[in-house]
């Protein structure tokens, strides 16, 4: 089959540069449409042209066993890309390997407070294609199991397929859309028709047209962009990839990113804001609250806020003997000392934690990922 290949120069990245660090260090890199393949210390995936619209499979990779002074991107089932797009892609994969000039400094300006990081070449924390897929995914990760985490963004990107392929019916998109419309309705009556939903949805569903690999088993395509999530109606996308109260909180921020009225694009390429002014700014999206706001903070470079869950609990309990009651008041003891990069230094001791117990994450089969929590050690 028929590809081409891209590079991204590493620059001054070059030194510190580790692929295997950079990709398998935060719950994303197991997040679908995210592929790492341990054999060949390779991430596959899926990233959007130029125009957002079409989406390309690619493999990412750092060649000459991780000494070569750039990554390569072998772009699938095209043997030519134009200048437009190549730019897309690079500047895709530069965001997910933080391969720029901040971020390089802020590896080395983390690295001398934290000589243990700078010993494992631990700094880069992996993150998304997007700001937007990054925030989503934050939400995703709220208020449930790891597992469910796994299973809402492997939906979300079984769905992107079949609106790639147009093979979601209108009639069930209008129907939820019928739904929508009756808010006065009690929980109970909306459950019911919110299972009319499902129902639709199987029997509309040409499952003829979707090679299966298994039970329940559908084509990944990529993660959905704000332009296709806007378009759909908030009972449909509940109902069709099991996301709960999320969905209503998914399509709202789809819905202000495309309409202008949410510059995400603008949050993700101003540094200038004050990690008060980035978080105040966050607070006022739906949805988000302290957990999810701090969590896409660190994707965006600011790591003063630690993302607290019953994760940073548990862990806080295993490791540092602290109690639940003062979580808040042990993660700035433990860890302001790091200061400002205190999610940076949390997040390279859950890693540390991880690893003891379930083994180099890099070298974990996909199969496994579903056990990687506090709550399995």
């Amino acid at each position: 089959m028929p590809s081409c290949l891209l590079q991204l120069q590493l620059e001054e990245c070059v030194r510190t540069f580790n692929m295997e660090k950079a990709v398998c260090n935060h719950g994303f890199f197991m997040m679908a449409p995210n592929a790492w393949i341990p054999s060949t210390k390779t991430l596959q995936r899926p990233l959007r042209l130029a125009n957002s619209a079409v989406s390309v499979l690619v493999s990412i990779s750092h060649p000459a066993s991780g000494t070569a002074n750039y990554i390569l991107i072998q772009v699938h089932d095209t043997d030519k890309v134009s200048p437009q797009d190549e730019k897309a892609i690079l500047e895709q994969v530069a965001r997910m390997l933080r391969i720029s000039e901040r971020d390089e400094r802020n590896l080395r300006e983390f690295q001398n407070l934290h000589p243990e990081a700078k010993e494992k070449g631990f700094g880069r924390c992996f993150r998304s294609p997007s700001l937007f897929e990054d925030a989503i995914k934050s939400l995703l990760l709220c208020n449930c199991t790891w597992t469910r985490t796994l299973d809402m963004a492997k939906a979300l990107c079984e769905l992107q397929w079949e609106l790639a392929n147009g093979l979601i019916p209108d009639k069930c998109e209008n129907l939820a859309r019928q739904y929508s419309r009756k808010r006065g309705l009690k929980r109970k009556q909306a459950t019911r028709k919110q299972s009319k939903v499902k129902k639709c949805e199987r029997n509309c569903s040409d499952n003829s047209q979707l090679p299966l690999k298994g039970k329940d088993c559908r084509p990944l395509g990529n993660f959905p962009s704000s332009k296709e999530v806007a378009m759909l109606n908030e009972y449909f996308l509940e109902n069709h990839c099991n996301l709960g109260y999320r969905a209503r909180y998914i399509v709202k921020l789809a819905k202000q990113v495309e309409s202008g009225k949410l510059k995400l694009k603008e949050f993700d390429d101003d540094h200038s804001a004050t990690c008060e002014e980035l978080y105040e700014k966050l607070t006022k999206i739906k949805g988000f609250g302290p957990f999810a706001c701090a969590n896409v903070m660190m994707c965006m470079g600011y790591y003063q806020l630690v993302p607290v869950d019953t994760e940073t609990v548990r862990h806080l309990r295993q490791v540092h003997g602290r109690k639940k009651e003062t979580v808040h008041e042990d993660v700035k003891d433990v860890y302001d000392k790091h200061a400002p990069f205190q999610s940076l230094a949390y997040w390279f001791e859950l890693l540390e934690h991880y690893e003891r117990k379930f083994g180099k994450l890099s070298e974990l089969p996909n199969s496994s990922y579903r056990i990687v929590s506090g709550s399995h050690s």
